[in-house]
């Protein structure tokens, strides 16, 4: 299509510093978002709804209070973005990414920067505890994800100014990765984080994680072992947790100046991290390709049943064209027989000359016949009957006329063909191209 171009090639410096994963993501959102021909005002152009993929995945990590969330995020990002402590520290929801500087921000400006968030302000009271911190930080994946730290929980008497339990749930089902802290010092059999696991894991099981967080300070080898016995014997109490292979993984924040002989998988926990960024590519790369499938066949059927609807408003303008004119033609040739019968032919041929009376005859004839064949008496009848089977004709000519399809215009179906071509010639090829950046991507790290 030769007035649709695709967009300017990135910025080369850009490029270059941006991981490839980064800018996969980010592209494939671009072909959705474009203001002038991205997928999503093409697909609602033909009445498809679609919803651009994100940017980043989301990791949402959560736990009982002072479970190490917060101090895993600022050891992630290698940046002490969150307040750490034994204290009630997160209250609320806090969303912590990857930007040009560093900035903060709270309640309504939060949902602006993620607007598929929305639904939280149905939990009354949620839009106060919102916040967001931009970091500029690039270590490990961060580029690629946010984190959303979630408020610790606890049992007992605590108020939350919100429905926490139904939030942290809502949340976990949007969220790609979804990492459960246990605290091994007291608060590990949290009723309340239990419940929120169960209630996430009939939803989305697989996207659930489970670790013994601050494992080092858990005592020795035996001390961990009991605790860890006492968390899985109480998740697989509960009927949508008690599976086989239930795993949890021992982590704790490495201290160089307080070294423990504990089994720190911490860096496993950064490998699923990223085997969820790997998946969240190659989905989006898969949903790319079924998107386009969807638009092309969807504007095929549209153009297939626009020619249907051209072919079926010719066919019911014939017929309407037909009741309508045999509607006006018959009463004119009945009531023309009465009055050419009034003349004699000569007198007939030298009104209209010979041919004109030869036509009138011929046209007239089967009339006069069939009123003179008629009796008197049955006469007025007939005309009844007829004047009613013209006024049928009539009716039937704006029936007929009534049942047309609205179809394309030509400037439609241009514009329907010129995207279906784009898609074609620039989003596929795009596509393609992408896909071998990733794949090359996963050949670099060893990945086949």
């Amino acid at each position: 299509m030769s007035s649709r171009k695709p967009r300017a090639v990135a910025n080369p410096l850009e490029t270059t510093t941006t991981a490839p994963g980064e800018r996969i993501l980010k592209e494939c959102h671009n072909l959705y978002v474009d203001s002038e021909h991205g997928l999503v005002k093409i697909a609602s152009s033909v009445d498809v709804h679609l919803l651009p993929p994100r940017k980043k995945i989301f990791v949402m990590i959560m736990g009982n209070h002072s479970a190490g969330k917060s101090s895993f995020i600022n050891w992630y990002i290698e940046e002490h973005i969150q307040k750490t402590g034994v204290a009630i520290e997160t209250q609320g929801f806090t969303f912590i990414t990857s930007g040009r500087k560093r900035e903060s921000l709270t309640g309504n400006a939060t949902l602006h920067l993620y607007p598929h968030f929305r639904p939280l302000l149905e939990f009354k009271g949620v839009t106060d505890y919102l916040s967001a911190e931009v970091s500029s930080s690039k270590q490990k994946k961060f580029s690629l994800l946010t984190f959303v730290d979630t408020p610790g929980l606890v049992d007992g008497d605590m108020v939350y100014p919100f429905s926490v339990n139904s939030a942290i749930t809502w949340l976990g089902k949007q969220a790609d990765l979804v990492l459960v802290f246990f605290d091994p010092m007291g608060q590990a059999l949290c009723k309340r984080t239990l419940n929120i696991v169960e209630q996430l894991s009939d939803a989305v099981g697989d996207k659930l994680h489970f670790y013994l967080s601050k494992a080092d300070e858990a005592g020795n080898e035996t001390d961990r072992q009991r605790v860890m016995m006492q968390i899985v014997q109480e998740l697989c109490r509960r009927p949508g947790l008690n599976k086989c292979g239930f795993e949890m993984s021992t982590i704790y924040i490495p201290n160089p100046q307080k070294p423990s002989r504990c089994v720190n998988q911490i860096d496993g926990m950064c490998q699923t991290i990223e085997k969820t960024i790997n998946q969240a590519v190659q989905k989006t790369l898969d949903q790319l390709e079924k998107d386009c499938n969807l638009i092309t066949s969807t504007i095929k059927d549209r153009l297939a049943q626009d020619r249907a609807d051209v072919g079926h408003n010719r066919s019911v303008r014939v017929h309407s064209f037909l009741c309508g004119l045999l509607g006006v033609l018959l009463p004119a040739l009945f009531i023309l027989s009465f009055i050419v019968n009034t003349f004699t032919k000569e007198e007939l041929d030298g009104l209209v000359g010979e041919g004109g009376a030869r036509v009138l005859s011929v046209s007239t004839a089967v009339f006069v016949y069939l009123w003179e064949w008629i009796p008197e008496d049955g006469q007025v009848v007939v005309v009844m009957v007829f004047g009613a089977s013209c006024y049928l004709l009539m009716f039937l000519s704006k029936y007929f006329a009534r049942q047309g399809c609205n179809t394309l215009s030509k400037k439609e179906k241009r514009t329907l063909a010129d995207y279906s071509d784009y898609i074609q010639d620039v989003v596929r090829l795009k596509k393609v191209k992408l896909y071998e950046s990733y794949l090359q991507q996963c050949a670099a790290e060893g990945d086949f």
